[in-house]
């Protein structure tokens, strides 16, 4: 039986605030139907737009003190003098309602990575997108989104590391056109431009990929559209890049 609400301008306003952290209101048909039919009926009679996802705290980092906040927790971690991480009861407790970080990372699923632990920063203070050999998804971007637009972080990490993996098999494909199983092919795509851009270029081919493909994913979320461009253009974001060194545990922010 066809339920009109289902398609009514109630439905598509609600559709809208519920997704606008990331314009991905395809997404919709994740919610039930009777959970949805009770969201519009709501909608339908105040007339009012439904509230964000979360409720936002905007932090008021700039985007250069949350840089050298990263540089400096990496600084410390390096040299083994990170002060104690708040990861208690208390401080589980005082973010639980809301949440400020002051950085974006996107790096790679690498158990070797763990992105608290280089920078030294505890619950709370970073928004992760984690997937191999880092590449940013429509899902990644629309996270990315979200954490700009309505927490206000003004700074997003793209941090690649040595001996990277993800892109070790992109490059695998380039050279022996290896075809992986699975959804791992998927996964290796968007690194290929990396890998094919760098073939010829002197020294390391898989440390030349690994930061070329940090560039381009930095370069792409640069002109990925208003909600990263505007915050850009006005000084209130900057999107960098890095390379993580398994070995030493320095963090190389070398694309700025």
């Amino acid at each position: 039986m066809n339920d009109p609400t289902l398609s009514s301008p109630a439905r598509r306003r609600a559709l809208s605030a519920m997704c606008a952290c990331s314009g991905a209101a395809a997404s919709a048909p994740l919610l039930g139907g009777g959970v949805l039919r009770a969201l519009l009926a709501g909608a339908a009679a105040s007339s009012v737009a439904l509230p964000a996802i979360a409720a936002a705290v905007k932090t008021t980092v700039t985007p250069d003190q949350a840089l050298n906040r990263l540089m400096e927790g990496n600084r410390l971690f390096l040299q083994g003098r990170l002060p104690p991480v708040v990861n208690n009861a208390a401080r589980r407790l005082q973010i639980a309602k809301s949440q400020a970080p002051f950085a974006i990372l996107v790096s790679c699923s690498d158990s070797r990575v763990p992105p608290e632990a280089l920078f030294g920063v505890g619950l709370g203070e970073l928004f992760i997108i984690r997937v191999a050999g880092n590449s940013v998804s429509q899902e990644g971007l629309g996270s990315i989104e979200y954490a700009v637009a309505e927490l206000g972080v003004p700074l997003v990490l793209v941090m690649g590391h040595e001996r990277c993996g993800a892109v070790s098999a992109a490059l695998s494909v380039v050279k022996d056109h290896t075809i992986f199983p699975g959804a791992i092919g998927d996964m290796v795509q968007p690194i290929l431009p990396a890998a094919i851009t760098t073939r010829d270029d002197p020294g390391d081919w898989l440390d030349n990929a690994v930061r070329r493909n940090v560039v381009n994913v930095v370069e792409k979320l640069r002109i990925s559209g208003k909600l990263i461009e505007a915050p850009i253009a006005e000084g209130k974001l900057k999107i960098v890049g890095a390379r993580y060194d398994l070995d030493d545990g320095n963090v190389d922010f070398f694309h700025q």
